[in-house]
């Protein structure tokens, strides 16, 4: 079963669901295969097809990927750039950006509790000192594919990279090649309600340049 969404609501009501993911029903993982296979369908440059998607659900290495989540939180919090600190003075963004901050502060504590996390990967030998943009463009639409199918079926994902501090320290605890790099961590749950509203952003006319800036 799917939920009776448009494309259009599909596309503006896939959040990052942090602190309303059922942490305690069980995701059965033909669920979701059903959202990599759609995922397959992204773009991959000149159709390599280099990815591959590693699915956690044992408890003990969920709980350590989480631990490495977890501390990068806490670091990634102390700083200056944390989502809860950025626009303070600002009466309309303020009180969103401390809102994510908060539900950041409690996915940290809890990434190690999500039934399912997902990381899709991509195969490089080695990462150009470049333009990476056609690299990672042949696996994060597919990564987003992934959550749009997910929220699509009543699950609720995060788009995550945090984890990425600690990316050698989870490839051994996954026994990655090292050739295959990490792109984002999903984690992956029912979601507590599917009611999910799009998200306050900035005017178009504010970031819209045509033809020139």
């Amino acid at each position: 079963m799917t939920l009776e969404l448009s494309p259009d609501e599909l596309l503006t009501t896939t959040r990052s669901v942090r602190k309303r993911l059922d942490l305690e029903r069980p995701v059965p993982l033909e669920l979701v295969r059903e959202c990599i296979e759609i995922a397959l369908q992204g773009p991959s440059g000149s159709n390599r097809q280099t990815w591959h998607w590693v699915v956690v659900t044992d408890a003990e290495k969920r709980a350590a990927v989480g631990e490495y989540y977890r501390r990068a939180v806490e670091k990634y919090l102390r700083g200056a750039g944390a989502a809860g600190k950025l626009f303070a003075d600002d009466p309309v963004r303020g009180p969103v950006q401390r809102r994510i901050g908060s539900s950041v502060a409690y996915l940290g504590e809890r990434m190690g509790q999500v039934p399912v996390l997902v990381i899709p990967c991509l195969e490089a030998k080695s990462l150009p000192a470049g333009n990476q943009a056609g690299l990672w463009g042949s696996i994060l639409p597919s990564a987003w594919s992934y959550m749009l199918a997910a929220r699509a079926r009543g699950l609720g994902t995060a788009w995550t990279t945090l984890h990425l501090n600690y990316e050698n320290e989870v490839a051994e605890l996954l026994g990655l090649p090292e050739e295959v790099r990490q792109s984002v961590l999903i984690p992956t749950a029912y979601s507590i309600g599917t009611d999910f509203k799009p998200a306050p952003r900035q005017p178009l006319d504010e970031v819209l340049h045509v033809d020139a800036w």
